[in-house]
C-alpha cells in the first residue's frame, strides 16, 4: 500500500479565529496519527485571512509536541522568503526536539501576493533566481560540518533533516531530479503541469546520498461523506474560498451552501473545475473510485490529502473515510496500471 499523508492549511473559519484553527489542526493530527497517516504537513502563507499557518515552523512545533509518531513538516516553507541559515536553525531546533519526525518541504513561490512579498523584504526576481543556490546552501547547513566551516547552524548541522522540493510546474521537478530529492506536486490546486513534471522528474532523476530512486508525492483534495450530496455540499466551502481568492478578496473559510450557481459566474465555475480537477468528492464508493483513478494514472509513490471543510467533525470524518479506503484503492490501482 502506498503511504498517505495530510496537508493542513490550518483553516480559519468564518466566525472563528486562529486559536481555534490551531486547536482543530492538533486534533486532526492526533486523529490522523491513529489512522496511520504518515505525515502531517503545514504550509506557509501570508496575508491570508483564512489560513493560520504563516509562522509555519512554530505551528509544526505545536503539532509535533501534541503527537507521538506521525512525521510533521512543511508543505512548504517558501525558501526565498527566508535566509537559508534561519530555516536550518528552525528545523534543526525542531529535529532536536522531535528526533526523526521532522520533514522540510521547500517551495520557491512567495505564498502570498506581490505587495505582501515586498513587506516580507523579498526581492521577487532575485528570490526566484537564487532558489537552487539557496536550497544547496540549506542542505549544506543541515549536513556534516566541513573543515574550516565558519558559519554553522546551531542546532542544525549534521542533523540531515529530510528535504523535499515542492512545485506546481516543471521547475522544481527538474531541480529535485538533479539533486536526487523527493518531489511533491501541488496538483490539489494547480494540476496543469502534473504529468509533465512527473515525467521530467522520473526520467532525469540522479541517485544521491538522500535517495536512490525517484519518489513522487501527489496532492489531492478529498471530501468524503456518507452520501455524494453531502460531500458535494461540503466541497462548496473550498470552491467559494478559491473564487474569493481569484477575485482578489481572500477571506476566512465560508460555510457550505446549497447552490454555487448563485454565487459564481460560469467562467469562475469553469476555472474552479479546472484548478480543482484533482479532487475526489462523494460517498465512500465515489471517493474510492477517484482515488483508484488518481493512483493509477499518476503512479504516485505517496498521496498527500487535503480538505478545506468548514465543520471540524465532518473534516475528521472525511479523513477517516479516506484512511479506510486507501488500502483497497491502492490495490485496485496496482491491478489496473
Amino acid at each position: 500500500m502506498i503511504p498517505f499523508s495530510v496537508l493542513d492549511l490550518a483553516p480559519i473559519n468564518e466566525g472563528s479565529d486562529a486559536a481555534q484553527a490551531f486547536r482543530n489542526s492538533l486534533d486532526l493530527a492526533q486523529h490522523t496519527e491513529r489512522w496511520n497517516y504518515r505525515r502531517f504537513w503545514l504550509a506557509e502563507h501570508h496575508n491570508m485571512p483564512g489560513i493560520a499557518s504563516a509562522a509555519t515552523a512554530v505551528v509544526i512545533g505545536y503539532i509535533a509536541g501534541g503527537t507521538k509518531t506521525i512525521r510533521v513538516g512543511s508543505g512548504g516553507i517558501m525558501l526565498p522568503n527566508h535566509a537559508p541559515l534561519i530555516i536550518a536553525e528552525q528545523f534543526g531546533t525542531l529535529e532536536s526536539l522531535y528526533e526523526g519526525r521532522i520533514d522540510l518541504g521547500l517551495g520557491r513561490a512567495p505564498g502570498t501576493d506581490q505587495r505582501t512579498a515586498r513587506a516580507l523584504r523579498r526581492d521577487l526576481a532575485a528570490g526566484a533566481e537564487s532558489f537552487p543556490r539557496d536550497v544547496m546552501e540549506l542542505m549544506a547547513l543541515l549536513g556534516p560540518l566541513q573543515p574550516g566551516q565558519a558559519v554553522r547552524a546551531v542546532p542544525g548541522a549534521g542533523l540531515r533533516v529530510p528535504v523535499w522540493l515542492l512545485g506546481s510546474s516543471t521547475y522544481s521537478a527538474q531541480l529535485a531530479a538533479a539533486l536526487g530529492l523527493p518531489f511533491a506536486f501541488a496538483s490539489h490546486f494547480a494540476p496543469g503541469e502534473l504529468f509533465n513534471a512527473l515525467s521530467i522528474y522520473r526520467s532525469r532523476f540522479q541517485p544521491s546520498q538522500f535517495l536512490q530512486a525517484p519518489y513522487a508525492m501527489v496532492g489531492v483534495n478529498v471530501f468524503a461523506a456518507d452520501s455524494d450530496a453531502e460531500a458535494q455540499r461540503l466541497f462548496t466551502s473550498l470552491q467559494q474560498q478559491f473564487i474569493n481568492l481569484r477575485r482578489g478578496s481572500p477571506g476566512p473559510l465560508p460555510p457550505p451552501v446549497d447552490d454555487m450557481d448563485r454565487r459564481s459566474s460560469p467562467t469562475e465555475r469553469a476555472m474552479v473545475k479546472e484548478s480543482l480537477a484533482y479532487s475526489t468528492v462523494g460517498s465512500p464508493a465515489t471517493v474510492q473510485s477517484g482515488l483508484v483513478r488518481i493512483i493509477a494514472e499518476t503512479r504516485a509513490d505517496e498521496l498527500i490529502l487535503t480538505a478545506q471543510i468548514y465543520d471540524h467533525t465532518a473534516r475528521l470524518r472525511s479523513f477517516e473515510i479516506a484512511a479506510e479506503l486507501l488500502p483497497e484503492a491502492a490495490a485496485l490501482a496496482a491491478s489496473i496500471s
